[in-house]
C-alpha cells in the first residue's frame, strides 16, 4: 500500500454514542504508520487527561461506544481502527500484523494525539495483546501513564506460563492448561487454510449479533457490530498466524515498568484467570480487579463499570498513589 499523508481531524457525528455532560462529536483523523492509514477517533476535551482505547478481534473502535460514553465527560478519549479493520488501511504483507509493527501503531497514534503529555491506555482482547508489547517496551517511559488490560494477555508472558506448567508437572497445573486448551480451540482453527475465513464469509459474519446475545446477552446498536465485519475478521486472522506460533516458540522475557491493572472478566470463555497468576513477576506495580461478565459483554453491558474502573486506575496514578504494588482489589461489580 501506498504511503500516506497525515490528514487533518475532521468531525464526525456518532449518533449510537451519547456521553454524558459532554458534546456528540467525534473528530476524526487519519495517521500514518509503517505505510498504512489508521482512522483516529477523539471526542471530549481537548485539554482533558488522555484516555487511549485500543479494539480486539474483530471488533473495530466503535466496541467502546458505551465505555466512551461515560469517560468522555472528563477525559479526552482517542480510539482508533486497528490495521486492517473498519476504517483504517489494510497492510499489504502478512509480517505487517507483527505485533512489532501493531506497537508501532499504537506509538504513532499517541505521538499524533497526544505529543507532549502521557496517556492513560486501555485495550481489550488483540488490542490488549498489542498493547502488551507497547506497555513492556522502552518508548512507554514518560509516554504511557497506566496500562488496563482486559482479556489480552502478553503471548511472551503466557508462553512463560506454560513452559512454567509443563517443567512442573503438578495436577493443579496440567489441569491449567488443559482447561487454556480447552478455551483456545478457535486458534486451531485460524490456522487451518482457507476454513476460518470461509466460516466468517458463508454466515458467522451475518449471524454474529446474535452469537453474542445467545452466549453473552450483549445488545448491538448501528456501528456494532460494524457493517465491514466479514472484511475485518478475515483480515484479522492474520493476526494469529503471524504472532501465535513465533511467540510461543521464542517468547522474550518483558517486563511492564508502568502501573497496570488487570480487569479479569471471570464469564469469560476464552483467557482463563489462571493465565494470570504468574503476572507479578512480570509487572512491579499491578492492580487486580474483576468483573463477572463474559469477553465481549464487559464492554457492552458494563461498559459503566469498566469505565469507572479504568478512571479510578487513572486518578490513582496521576494522584502519584500508584506505588503501592500490592494493593490488589478483587472486586465484584
Amino acid at each position: 500500500m501506498p504511503e500516506s499523508t497525515v490528514k487533518q481531524p475532521r468531525d464526525v457525528p456518532l449518533p449510537a454514542c451519547r456521553p454524558t455532560g459532554a458534546d456528540n462529536v467525534v473528530r476524526r483523523r487519519t495517521v500514518t504508520s509503517g505505510g498504512v492509514p489508521l482512522a483516529v477517533f477523539e471526542r471530549g476535551d481537548p485539554a482533558s487527561p488522555v484516555i487511549l482505547l485500543v479494539h480486539g478481534y474483530p471488533d473495530t473502535h466503535r466496541v467502546w461506544d458505551r465505555v466512551c460514553d461515560t469517560l468522555s465527560a472528563d477525559y479526552l478519549v482517542v480510539r482508533y481502527d486497528v490495521r486492517g479493520a473498519g476504517l483504517s488501511g489494510v497492510p499489504e504483507e502478512l509480517r505487517s500484523y507483527r505485533l512489532e509493527q501493531l506497537a508501532d501503531d499504537l506509538f504513532a497514534v499517541m505521538d499524533s494525539v497526544s505529543p507532549d503529555r502521557p496517556v492513560h491506555l486501555a485495550a481489550h482482547d488483540w488490542g490488549s495483546i498489542q498493547a502488551w508489547q507497547a506497555v513492556t517496551d522502552a518508548r512507554a517511559d514518560g509516554r504511557i501513564a497506566s496500562y488496563t488490560t482486559l482479556s489480552g494477555p502478553c503471548l511472551d508472558h503466557v508462553a512463560y506460563w506454560i513452559r512454567h506448567r509443563l517443567a512442573h508437572p503438578t495436577p493443579r497445573h496440567l489441569a491449567q492448561l488443559v482447561n487454556q486448551q480447552v478455551r483456545s480451540w478457535y486458534i486451531g482453527v485460524f490456522h487451518v487454510p482457507l476454513l476460518a475465513p470461509a466460516v466468517w464469509r458463508l454466515g458467522l459474519a451475518r449471524n454474529w449479533e446474535g452469537v453474542l446475545r445467545r452466549a453473552e446477552g450483549v445488545t448491538s446498536w448501528p456501528g456494532h457490530p460494524q457493517p465491514t465485519l466479514a472484511d475485518d475478521a478475515v483480515r484479522g486472522i492474520s493476526l494469529y498466524r503471524t504472532n501465535m506460533r513465533r511467540r510461543m516458540r521464542h517468547p522474550e522475557r518483558r517486563f511492564a515498568q508502568v502501573p497496570v491493572q488487570l480487569i479479569t472478566l471471570t464469564k469469560d470463555r476464552f483467557v482463563s484467570p489462571a493465565l494470570s497468576e504468574d503476572l507479578d513477576q512480570w509487572v512491579p506495580r499491578l492492580w487486580r480487579r474483576s468483573i463477572p461478565a463474559g469477553h465481549w459483554s464487559a464492554l457492552t453491558e458494563k461498559g459503566t463499570t469498566v469505565a469507572r474502573m479504568i478512571r479510578e486506575f487513572a486518578e490513582r496514578v496521576d494522584a502519584g498513589l500508584a506505588e503501592d504494588a500490592e494493593g490488589e482489589r478483587a472486586e465484584q461489580s
